[in-house]
């Protein structure tokens, strides 16, 4: 739905066409006891002054007589505030209405379009299937229900923007189609039908004074914007007349808006028209020659360079409802006959308020391409061959009410958009800004071992754009902030440590991100456990579920190339001392032998097999994990043994059944032989 204020002449050209119902019941009404008021209000709805026939026919209702004709007084005031885009107001009188099953079916569409414009999906659904019973294949109606299956993956599916009402600026009445002047990000011009406008005289169709064109400048030291005022006080741009929906050029010192003439008996006449600054002052507003006069012709867009103008219009040649247009300036100054922007762009809805972009991009608002209700502001690319590539914005900067008018300031993801949505008291101007993409990492340093925060561990960031950071953990943490489309490398190191290290890319992210790394430092003196190696019983061939966790330590080595380790393997106290001994010792062969493979020097490495000889000893962690071991506990087959439940008994087992590994020398140096 379109918003009011400029916009009441093209609601009413819209929205003109009437239901059948209507000339039916002016013929009941003329026909019965019919109260003065509901023959003023019928007069009223046919001549499109919206607000004028609601206050009339809600007066006249209590004096109506018959079923009939009381569902078709509800049916006029709903079908008015239908037209005004005061959705939540017409539910409540459509759903009366149609309980007795109007002649013209187009309220069921109507009926559906405020349902959807308010979150009612699953209703609306119902009343655009009930429609396409008597008008089957309409493309409203299959829209319709096509936004409703999207609409809750679009509210899902936020995007990074940040929206903002503009209290400072909003009044109570219409305010909308907030632009930047040039590129003087401190001036805001807009649209609105506050108390201060020019005109005196309320519109009937909306209820709100005609609409003017305002300013406001923002305070710094306050840090909001002042109190708007007019453009101007000469009467040049504003004035009793409906203006609005204004755009600057480039420099900033020409104006193009639109002007709806109002003249007594006739439908009124929206036009563009220009103004420039002459000394400080505007000039007195002329209206654009674009191809053949029309009755229509608003919303004007331009481009960077002044050499295109988009505007809206429902000449002839368009798609159906208001259309977007182009017309292309000549060498001359004289504008071109405009071309429709095509089926991509428009519908046999209404698509309204385009602008354009420093970086190409069209954008504007429609009632009928997928969306989730009433006006979606949609993002049109230019593609080859004069194609666009058309994408709904989403939430938040779209909402169930109407969204439209958004605009850029210049070179920035930053701007304007006007809307009617919850906890808005009309048509609102609401800020948006997509916040930089921020990066950033958070670490934690731990034993391994025990678990606890390693204190005083340095941290070296190494990144593909030069980076080469040297820092010291605090409490065992650290924080950096890092830059896009950068990889790094993050390595952590402490004396009586092996080295740990971490890898992390900003390259390709199109979301803000914070990396949570955990670097565990290994203890070199200590034997330490290496997880997660397993064989077939009473053999010493590794089995392929151990290769994860080699693969691990062979990592841990090469990042700690001045290490030898001896490798220890260790069974149970189940079996023959002499063949548990042998066994372990073929496991240790068996992973060094895998190490080698990988490429890590023999040199570096000892395989050493201990039998049932140094039973494991419990760790804060084996403790935690089993409430029935304390730590300090050796598991010895005596100690197993006392234990009373098998499955007690089997976990000590398991624990003792194990491949560790020791550091014996932190400075070995490989040595290379001559050839």
């Amino acid at each position: 739905m379109l918003p009011v204020g400029i916009e009441t002449a093209m609601r009413k050209m819209i929205r003109s066409t009437l239901p059948a119902t209507f000339l039916v019941a002016c013929l009941l009404l003329a026909g019965c006891a019919a109260s003065r008021q509901a023959k003023q209000a019928a007069v009223s709805f046919r001549n499109g002054e919206y607000y004028k026939s609601i206050n009339a026919y809600r007066k006249a209702y209590p004096k109506t007589k018959g079923r009939e004709n009381k569902a078709f007084v509800q049916l006029q005031i709903a079908e008015g505030f239908y037209r005004v885009g005061q959705y939540r107001q017409a539910e409540s009188y459509f759903k009366s209405a149609t309980y007795l099953e109007p002649a013209d079916k187009t309220v069921y569409l109507h009926y559906a379009e405020v349902l959807r414009s308010i979150g009612k999906y699953p209703e609306a659904i119902r009343n655009y299937q009930k429609f396409l019973t008597f008008l089957p294949g309409d493309e409203r109606a299959l829209n319709g229900i096509q936004s409703c299956h999207a609409a809750p993956e679009l509210l899902k599916e936020k995007s990074s923007f940040h929206v903002e009402n503009l209290r400072e600026i909003n009044s109570r009445w219409s305010d909308y189609a907030a632009v930047f002047p040039g590129l003087i990000e401190t001036e805001l011009i807009f649209t609105s039908a506050r108390d201060e406008s020019t005109g005196k005289k309320k519109s009937m169709v909306t209820g709100e004074f005609n609409a003017d064109i305002f300013r406001s400048v923002y305070n710094a030291e306050k840090k909001k914007w002042d109190t708007p005022k007019r453009i101007d006080e000469a009467q040049m741009v504003n004035t009793p007349d409906d203006e609005g929906a204004a755009v600057f050029d480039k420099s900033g010192t020409r104006l193009y808006f639109t002007r709806s003439l109002s003249i007594k008996g006739e439908d009124a006449r929206v036009s563009i028209y220009e103004s420039t600054i002459i000394s400080g002052s505007w000039g007195r507003a002329v209206k654009m020659q674009i191809g053949n006069d029309s009755l229509m012709t608003a919303h004007p867009a331009i481009t960077p360079e002044g050499d295109k103008l988009y505007f809206v219009s429902d000449r002839p040649g368009g798609y159906g409802g208001l259309d977007i247009w182009c017309s292309e300036k000549s060498k001359d100054g004289k504008w071109s006959n405009p071309r429709n922007l095509g089926p991509e762009i428009n519908t046999k809805g209404n698509e309204v308020f385009p602008f354009i972009r420093d970086n190409g991009e069209l954008y504007f608002s429609s009632d009928s391409h997928v969306g989730l209700g009433g006006l979606d502001i949609f993002k049109a690319t230019p593609q080859e061959n004069d194609h666009w590539k058309v994408e709904n914005m989403g939430a938040p900067i779209n909402s169930t009410g109407d969204d439209f008018a958004i605009s850029f300031y210049t070179g920035e993801e930053r701007g304007m958009f006007s809307s009617f949505r919850d906890g808005s008291r009309g048509d609102d101007i609401y800020s948006f800004v997509l916040p930089p993409k921020t990066f950033g990492v958070e670490g934690k340093i731990y034993n391994k071992e025990t678990g606890e925060a390693v204190e005083g561990a340095i941290i070296r960031l190494i990144g593909t754009d030069g980076t080469m950071l040297r820092m010291k953990a605090d409490n065992g943490s650290f924080r950096y902030k890092l830059k896009p489309g950068v990889e790094y490398l993050l390595t952590a190191n402490k004396k009586g440590f092996l080295n740990a290290k971490s890898s992390i890319s900003t390259v390709g992210l199109e979301e803000a991100k914070y990396f949570d790394v955990r670097l565990e430092l290994t203890p070199v003196d200590r034997p330490i456990n290496v997880e997660n190696i397993f064989y077939e019983v009473g053999k010493w061939d590794l089995l392929p579920s151990s290769i994860a966790s080699l693969d691990t330590l062979v990592s841990l080595l090469k990042q700690n190339p001045t290490v030898a380790i001896e490798l220890m393997s260790h069974t149970d106290c189940r079996g023959n001392d002499a063949d548990n001994q042998i066994l372990s010792q073929k496991r240790a062969q068996s992973v060094v032998d895998y190490l080698i493979s990988k490429g890590i020097q023999q040199a570096r490495l000892m395989a050493k097999g201990y039998g049932e000889k140094g039973p494991k000893t419990v760790t804060a962690s084996m403790a935690k994990s089993n409430p029935f071991l304390r730590r300090g506990q050796q598991l010895t087959c005596t100690y197993i043994e006392s234990l009373k439940k098998e499955e007690e008994r089997e976990i000590c087992h398991r624990y003792n059944r194990r491949t560790e590994f020791k550091v014996t020398s932190s400075e070995y140096r490989e040595k290379f032989r001559e050839p």
